[in-house]
């Protein structure tokens, strides 16, 4: 089918907040002065985790939540909805960045991973919770050596972990660009996130969590041993303070020198019929990725529709956040493209939606932690995309150093260590769309990465799938 045609009547809105049947109703904005233990800012998964954790942890403490817009309506809603256990945005990545740690952080991820199914269960949260696993693809020949690395180091790991080789991929899900796979079959499971985010508010309401919504806050200043956090209409004095805000204008100006937005675009076909289907197999239901340095992940959804985003990874110079970016028909072209080229035998699907919305990146693609006012605030930003599940743990951490607590997560070097700041704009601009431009040209050069790419290596900033 021509790509334009069969993107021409997808809905610009993302499928997951398109569940009108399943969304609450909208929560009150604050009015006027409260007081509160704990306030936290952001109503994602990293704002919802904090405040389920506190109040399970201290039933007794007074914790409110402010949410700028609706609860889970930014990357939280938008995203592919893969709960990973990685805390390092893979193992190749966390390999790179903390190898002497690495045994500690698979198995800290993999508990975080099981008490969010436990958690999930315990408070009956619908939200189309499978356990999968995720088939990682490899399509070009330069792409097997960290492949086959990654299978051999998760085995050792103790990971269920499975080396598939074209013939054994094809058999589980039929694409002519396959050549190889990893499955990472236990520790992955797909999940509509909208509808978690709804249960995870649900269940922060019943313990006693106050929500407002619609309640931008402004302003964090001192107030004598406390912080004061200004909304339009209303303030909170708050003896500790969690930020959960991701890529949006930090409120802790130090954050800006750290984190750069970045837009992450996707597309959702129409439900497959029974036959289509059975044209490409997949009847283990696997998350997808492929492993080109602009990769794309893809998935069914409960209908057995496929979620298919990624590759491009835009950055607006000067670090603009606009409403207008949420859309770019030029990335949808290229994504229904690339689509076609990976199931030629769907060529007559077509997209019901297609939609983007904002990362929170950093230099070392996966969250960093820190403090301020004194540790009065806590912050955990910087998941660059893979935070379903890493915010959780990120959750922990900020509490633990809100609480003052010396935990096997605070003596992490993942945790007390900062990623390497972004350069002062125009600079900035200039490093990442020359880096997006080499990226680019390596998965078009058998992955040789060029000059620019090897000195990011040689000083820790170098990134591929």
């Amino acid at each position: 089918m021509d790509p334009l045609k069969a993107l021409a009547d997808a809905e610009r809105k993302p499928y997951w907040l398109d569940e009108d049947p399943f969304e609450p109703e909208p929560l009150p904005r604050i009015f006027g002065h409260t007081q509160a233990d704990l306030a936290i800012v952001g109503g994602g998964f990293s704002g919802l985790w904090t405040a389920l954790l506190a109040k399970e942890r201290d039933p007794g403490r007074d914790v409110v939540l402010l949410e700028g817009q609706r609860v889970g309506w930014a990357a939280t809603g938008r995203n592919g909805g893969f709960c990973h256990a990685s805390l390092t945005h893979g193992l190749a990545n966390g390999l790179e960045r903390w190898p002497y740690e690495i045994a500690d952080l698979h198995r800290l991820g993999v508990e975080n991973f099981n008490a969010i199914e436990e958690t999930i269960a315990r408070y009956g949260i619908d939200c189309s919770f499978e356990r999968t696993g995720e088939l990682n693809v490899a399509t070009e020949e330069w792409q097997l050596d960290e492949m086959s690395e990654v299978h051999t180091i998760g085995r050792e790991l103790g990971a269920d972990i499975e080396y598939l080789d074209r013939d054994q991929v094809r058999a589980e899900v039929n694409s002519p660009t396959y050549i190889a796979g990893v499955w990472e079959r236990g520790d992955c499971a797909m999940i509509d996130p909208a509808r978690l985010a709804w249960g995870l508010r649900l269940a922060c309401l019943r313990l006693g969590v106050r929500i407002y919504e619609h309640s931008p806050i402004k302003h964090i200043v001192k107030d004598g041993t406390a912080l004061r956090l200004t909304a339009p209409y209303g303030t909170v004095r708050a003896n500790r303070v969690a930020l959960g805000t991701g890529a949006f204008s930090p409120l802790l100006r130090r954050l800006r020198h750290y984190l750069a937005p970045v837009y992450d675009y996707a597309l959702m076909t129409e439900p497959l019929t029974t036959e289509q289907l059975a044209s490409i197999g997949w009847k283990n239901r696997q998350g997808m990725g492929d492993s080109a340095n602009q990769f794309h992940y893809y998935r069914l959804t409960d209908d057995n529709s496929i979620l298919w985003g990624g590759y491009d990874a835009i950055y607006y110079n000067g670090g603009r956040v606009k409403i207008g970016y949420d859309q770019r028909d030029a990335t949808f072209l290229t994504l229904a493209e690339h689509f076609y080229e990976t199931f030629p035998q769907l060529e007559d699907v077509r997209f019901s939606h297609k939609w983007g919305g904002l990362i929170d990146t950093c230099s070392r693609f996966s969250a960093f932690y820190g403090t301020g006012y004194g540790s009065r605030l806590a912050y955990a930003v910087g998941y660059t995309g893979l935070g379903v599940a890493a915010t959780r743990f990120g959750a922990n951490v900020m509490l633990d150093l809100l609480d003052g607590l010396d935990t096997e997560r605070t003596r992490l070097r993942m945790v007390r260590e900062k990623p390497v700041p972004f350069p002062p704009e125009p600079i900035r601009s200039g490093v990442i769309q020359l880096t997006r431009w080499s990226l680019a040209r390596a998965d078009a050069n058998g992955g040789r990465r060029n000059l620019w790419l090897r000195t990011l290596d040689r000083f820790g900033l170098g990134f591929d799938s």
